[in-house]
């Protein structure tokens, strides 16, 4: 851990109000202990069924209470069971947008509409991408454009869409959710994309066996990813409910 980097916290498909969630939730305020990040990325499905002011207590501020209490901010992407109304809830700071940018440090965050990656959205993002002067960019959203994911996979529209433009505009991380699992794809055109989709509900068994796309993966259990962006690496480990470390490393910036 190095002083002044930016450090963070990476989930999806969170919010069940579950006992799983709640022992997860557990475990990454002790680790924060140790790891003060103060942001936390959410890949969407952040809010299953209900998201009534009694849903979104139980479902987030009460799991995460111990992590907001401490100034821990909460930046959300909108899954395909998250209302659009979800944006205008002040812990995902969202700011009432779909899509939108803020910066740490010498990161910039592209929170993506995966559900709807209209023309609008598009325009958005490359005149962000022009004026954009970080060393480091990153997206995070639900669908994954590469997964081995038995019951979703790849999301061939979504990567017909965005891999293209994240090639060509500098992006060098990609943090998704939906499969409910954790899984490092193989650099993509110099791109690393993650799947980050075990936050709430594992699907066990779930990433096809001798996937060409995968480094490592983890799916036997909840887990989380936690992040630091230090001159030009991007330090990384994936924390299992148990507190076990099942995947790290390091990855560099794109040139």
């Amino acid at each position: 851990m190095r002083e002044g980097s930016v450090k963070m916290l990476v989930f999806g498909d969170t919010g069940r109000g579950s006992k799983e969630q709640y022992e997860l939730g557990r475990v990454m305020n002790t680790y924060h202990q140790a790891f003060p990040y103060d942001t936390v990325l959410m890949t969407g499905d952040n809010i299953y069924g209900a998201d009534k002011a009694e849903d979104m207590k139980k479902k987030f501020e009460d799991v995460y209470k111990p992590l907001i209490d401490k100034g821990v901010k909460f930046y959300a992407s909108l899954g395909n069971h998250d209302a659009s109304n979800q944006r205008f809830y002040a812990l995902f700071n969202m700011n009432g947008e779909e899509y939108y940018r803020f910066k740490k440090g010498e990161v910039s965050f592209y929170s993506l509409n995966s559900n709807y990656l209209d023309k609008r959205q598009l325009e958005w993002l490359m005149s962000e991408f022009k004026k954009d002067d970080a060393k480091w960019r990153v997206a995070f959203f639900h669908h994954p454009p590469f997964s081995s994911g038995e019951r979703h996979g790849s999301d061939e529209d979504v990567r017909y869409i965005v891999h293209p433009l994240f090639r060509s505009n500098g992006i060098d991380v990609v943090f998704t959710g939906h499969d409910h699992f954790y899984e490092r794809i193989k650099p993509q055109d110099g791109i690393q994309y993650f799947v980050a989709g075990a936050g709430g509900k594992i699907r066990s068994g779930d990433v096809e066996e001798r996937s060409p796309l995968t480094a490592a993966h983890f799916d036997t259990d909840l887990s989380f990813m936690l992040v630091e962006f230090t001159g030009d690496e991007m330090h990384f480990q994936v924390i299992a409910k148990s507190g076990a470390t099942v995947d790290s490393g390091v990855i560099t910036r794109r040139d």
